[in-house]
């Protein structure tokens, strides 16, 4: 644990991961606010409240490179101040909405949601030197499975005392909470080197948005596809087994394993490339469904869980080293935009499986998909690079030492 210790004794460090938690479990569970909202105050359908929450998810994944670029241009708190604003206006504004108003308006808050996640990502790269962003990535990703294990289960108890319109008042709360936190940190988002040698200038997208990139961001929305799709098999799984009462227990136990497995990479020594761990996922997902009652469904999904977060943990990683600093808000804008379609495309995808067979060939879909994308992502990476300025690809950066030229030290490890 000693090179978490040395990470979260980096200033600022230990305040940025607390107060992102505070603003990424709230949007984690806004879905799950506006679903409740939806069914139980509106008295409407669960395909009218995915309609609510699919026009969401679309405005995410149009937002995060949008935003990134503004704050490339602009700075941080301007992006912040405008987002925060949104946010206060479209959640005390969601009980009094009429349906069709709700549509349009969860898109717009969608599209300009409060960036907690890019922004984490962004001072990460500024706050931790080369030889410890491994270790900061690996708190990041286990970060995020913390929140959405708290998130959607807050809300729903939350929902049990209190109505869904208030609930969503105070997801909403928590979100604009997170923003403003975020705004009085004001964390970096160039490291003190990038500063002093101006590397705030745009490069042209031929120097970065290339096959490399879009090798790590394929990956991304894999191993997002993947999960939602085991989300979804787990339940339909554990409902044909008429065992569906447990399903707490096996994603409490998926959500365990992927933190200890977060923890694991790490502290490890010898960094992966994000095509291998995603492969390595999509092998131990296609088992799964094998598993005949839910005991042995704990077991299976140990394997998937403790590859889950070291393989997002290696993608935010890839995406700091590729992007150069004057368009990283950008690039891990595109990086929460892929994995954002991942997780939308997912579970519809491996619906249809469960359809066409049985609930257990979900897992097997999701596996699928998984390696499907890990092997787009290796052949990505593997091919030459046609920069002026070529970029190291991802298993180089894997591969060579911190602070080492061409390596992960290369533009202060950007």
């Amino acid at each position: 644990m000693t090179r978490y210790r040395q990470v979260l004794a980096l200033p600022g460090m230990a305040a940025l991961l607390g107060v992102s938690l505070v603003a990424r479990t709230a949007i984690t569970a806004d879905v799950t606010a506006l679903t409740m909202y939806v069914v139980l105050d509106l008295d409407m359908s669960y395909a009218a409240a995915g309609g609510v929450t699919a026009t969401l998810t679309a405005g995410l994944a149009l937002g995060g490179p949008l935003l990134g670029r503004v704050m490339d241009a602009r700075g941080l708190r301007t992006v912040l101040l405008v987002t925060v604003a949104l946010q206060v206006v479209f959640w005390l504004s969601v009980p009094v909405l009429p349906y069709g108003m709700l549509l349009g308006a969860a898109f717009v808050a969608g599209l300009l949601m409060v960036p907690a996640q890019p922004v984490t990502r962004q001072a990460i790269t500024a706050l931790t030197p080369p030889s410890q962003r491994r270790a900061a990535f690996a708190l990041e990703s286990v970060q995020g499975e913390l929140s959405y294990m708290l998130g959607p289960a807050v809300v729903i108890l939350c929902a049990a005392i209190l109505s869904p319109g208030v609930v969503a008042w105070g997801v909403g709360a928590a979100i604009v909470v997170g923003g403003i936190g975020i705004a009085l940190l004001d964390p970096p988002l160039r490291t003190e080197d990038e500063s002093l040698a101006g590397t705030a200038e745009r490069p042209p997208p031929r120097e970065w948005l290339g096959a490399r990139m879009a090798a790590v961001l394929t990956v991304g929305f894999g191993t997002t596809m993947l999960l939602s799709g085991v989300d979804l098999a787990i339940v339909a799984t554990l409902d044909e087994a008429d065992q569906l009462s447990w399903a707490a227990m096996v994603l409490a136990t998926f959500g365990v394993a992927s933190v200890v497995g977060g923890l694991m990479y790490g502290a490890s020594h010898r960094p992966l490339p994000s095509w291998l761990l995603l492969g390595l996922l999509g092998m131990v997902t296609l088992p799964v469904g094998l598993a005949p009652d839910w005991p042995w469904l704990c077991v299976a999904v140990v394997g998937t869980g403790l590859l889950t977060a070291p393989t997002l943990s290696a993608v935010a990683d890839a995406v700091s080293r590729l992007a150069p600093a004057g368009v990283r808000g950008e690039a891990t804008g595109m990086q929460s935009s892929a994995q954002s379609a991942g997780f939308a495309l997912g579970a519809p995808a491996v619906g249809v499986a469960i359809d066409v067979s049985v609930p257990a060939g979900g897992f097997a879909a999701a596996g699928l998909a998984g390696l499907a994308a890990a092997l787009t992502g290796y052949l990505l990476s593997r091919r030459p690079p046609t920069r002026r300025r070529p970029l190291p690809s991802e298993h180089d950066l894997a591969e060579a030492p911190a602070g080492r030229p061409g390596g992960a030290g290369t533009r202060s490890g950007a």
